[in-house]
């Protein structure tokens, strides 16, 4: 009788072919779950921009006055004198330094930021990775009344700002 030992190729492609199944699944869910922590990042981000542009407030009663749009990365509109900061006056008394967009490979992604002094608006500009985050109550997708911006973003922002 002989002795048989070892697989056959079917038996190889099969087992092959469950294992290549396997971690296709895993790297789709990995991609979902970089992108839902991005934008959780991304709500984070916001929540300390404005706790600093509160703390501000509660020092100047005003908010930074910025009558354009601004953003945190060169290529994102225009950075501050400093290279550095959206907001004018925030860094590094208020917040240490100025959050940036978790992937900034793009260059149309950063945070953005205007106020007339009295209301404000940051915009997590046109970043929002797939899928949603539940933002909140605080937080609100943007623009709710069509301001020109990404649907793809998030925002925090006073409720008397309008679109100015």
């Amino acid at each position: 009788m002989e002795d048989k030992r070892g697989f056959t190729l079917i038996e190889l492609l099969v087992v092959i072919a469950i294992i290549g199944l396997l971690s296709s699944v895993v790297l789709a869910s990995l991609s979902t779950a970089r992108a839902k922590a991005n934008n959780t990042r991304r709500v984070a981000d916001l929540q300390q921009i404005r706790t600093a542009l509160e703390l501000y407030y509660s020092s100047n009663n005003s908010y930074p006055v910025q009558t354009n749009w601004r953003g945190t990365t060169p290529n994102c509109y225009s950075t501050g004198s400093d290279g550095n900061t959206a907001i004018p006056g925030l860094v590094p008394n208020y917040i240490s330094s100025m959050p940036k967009d978790p992937k900034p490979v793009l260059p149309s992604y950063c945070y953005l930021y205007t106020s007339n002094g009295v209301d404000y608006k940051v915009l997590a500009y046109g970043t929002v990775e797939g899928g949603s985050v539940a933002p909140g109550a605080a937080f609100a997708r943007y623009p709710a009344g069509g301001c020109g911006t990404s649907e793809n973003s998030y925002a925090v922002y006073t409720p008397g700002a309008t679109c100015w």
